[in-house]
């Protein structure tokens, strides 16, 4: 048996922690033998201590095998991780872990969804923005202070021969509006050419009003050539060159709205009437006044072309200033003007009933029948049709009696609900009723 050496330390509970002694004393000389790797200690030995039994510590070591100070660490933390495996931790296999990973690849999936689609939301509103961006910028760009600068004014040159056309070029220019003069396909004519924007793609278009500004004279030629065309023998004259150059330009350009205005009328007009402008023509031409009629009505049916008949050039000027801000104005007339008729709503009448196509609502239609006659409540319309829920019903009662006196006060005795006591309906208005639905004379009065 080898020797072993034992040691103690005294903590009194009247110390101070400060005061405790710290150095061993030797209460054991020497302990059993081993037994199975473990120390055996029989007894330890009471010590005394200011009338207080001490705590006993009691740690035993082998001199030969064990270093002392080794015994008094304590075990690492490295030792409590690995040695001593935690108990409420569980390994888990396999399939958890799978499933672990797939839900986290789903919630991954999930947030990448949501992502894109507050981008794909955020992108749409971007684009909405853009557009409303764009529609107000294209309604601001209709309005007609803007729009009049994209018109250009293409006056023909033959119009410029005679030396009053200058108040129309000096009043295109003091108005700052663009003017161009340029051959047309239609001679003596003043047209408008619109400039196309970026989304329209460059270019110029032409708009479908044209001005052709004649002289009477050159007129009286149109006139003979209508009037040999209805005869039917304009084969035998020659056809006047400005009714030929507007036909020709008509049947190339079907779209086209001609205006005729006819100058020098002022030497022949008297007392603010076209009687006398008429009357000249009646005697250079021999025609009456229906005949100068059906010239201007064949211009306006078969050419669709309005005559005019003006002074001179300064009127001439006020209706191209007149038609140019017409035009100016149409686009932003034609965006912002509702077209619908106001009386009738989308779906439904504004003052009627609607019905489906399982029949309901029909009963309304046949209450506001009745109301459409002349003294007829509400409260009555109501009584006819809880009687006879509809117009067949009621006629088909009315075959069944006997006696015209009988079908007429058919509805006489059924009551009205009123605010203070109910009444009858009467025999005057079960009398219009029936006259109503059984009458073929569209004249008939009612009252």
């Amino acid at each position: 048996m080898s020797s072993k050496k034992v040691y103690t330390w005294e903590l009194s509970d009247s110390e101070s922690e400060n005061d405790v002694d710290t150095r061993p004393k030797q209460l054991f000389s020497h302990i059993n033998e081993k037994q199975d790797n473990a120390l055996c200690i029989p007894e330890v030995s009471k010590t005394s201590g200011l009338g207080k039994r001490p705590h006993v510590i009691v740690v035993s070591e082998e001199e030969d095998d064990v270093d002392e100070d080794a015994l008094l660490q304590p075990p690492t933390r490295q030792e409590n991780i690995y040695n001593s495996p935690s108990p409420g931790k569980k390994r888990r296999n396999r399939e958890e872990v799978e499933a672990d990973r797939a839900k986290a690849e789903e919630k991954r999936a999930e947030r990448e969804k949501a992502k894109k689609e507050r981008e794909k939301k955020k992108e749409e509103q971007k684009q909405e923005q853009k557009k409303r961006k764009e529609a107000a910028e294209r309604l601001k760009s209709y309005r007609p202070e803007n729009y009049i600068k994209c018109l250009t004014v293409q006056i023909h040159p033959v119009l410029l021969q005679d030396g009053n056309s200058d108040v129309l070029t000096e009043q295109l220019s003091e108005l700052e509006w663009k003017m161009r003069i340029e051959p047309h396909s239609l001679t003596h004519s003043i047209t408008w050419t619109r400039s196309l924007s970026q989304e329209e793609g460059d270019g110029e278009t032409e708009e479908d009003q044209i001005l052709m500004v004649i002289t009477l004279d050159e007129f009286l030629g149109i006139v003979l050539s209508v009037k040999q065309i209805l005869k039917g023998d304009s084969s035998r004259h020659e056809m006047s060159p400005l009714l030929t150059a507007l036909t020709d330009h008509l049947n190339a350009h079907t779209g086209s709205v001609v205006t005729m205005l006819v100058m020098g009328a002022s030497k022949h007009r008297k007392h603010g009437s076209w009687y006398h402008s008429h009357g000249n023509l009646r005697s250079q031409l021999g025609m009456g006044d229906m005949e100068i009629e059906e010239v201007l009505v064949y211009l306006q049916l078969y050419k669709s072309v309005f005559v005019h008949f003006l002074y001179n050039w300064k009127e001439v000027t006020e209706q191209v200033c007149t038609y140019t801000k017409a035009l100016s104005k149409r686009p932003f007339k034609a965006m912002t003007e509702c077209t619908d008729l106001g009386f009738c709503v989308d779906g439904a009448w504004a003052a009627g009933a609607r019905v489906e196509r399982d029949g309901k609502g029909l009963a309304e239609v046949w209450s506001r029948q009745i109301q459409q006659l002349n003294r007829v409540s509400p409260a009555v319309a109501a009584a006819v049709t809880a009687a006879y829920p509809s117009p067949h019903l009621l006629l088909q009662a009315y075959k069944k009696l006997d006696s015209e006196k009988e079908r007429r006060g058919l509805l006489a005795d059924l009551m009205v609900k009123g605010n203070v006591k109910d009444r009858r309906i009467g025999p005057e208005f079960s009398s219009r009723i029936y006259r109503v639905l059984t009458s073929e004379n569209p004249d008939l009065v009612l009252d």
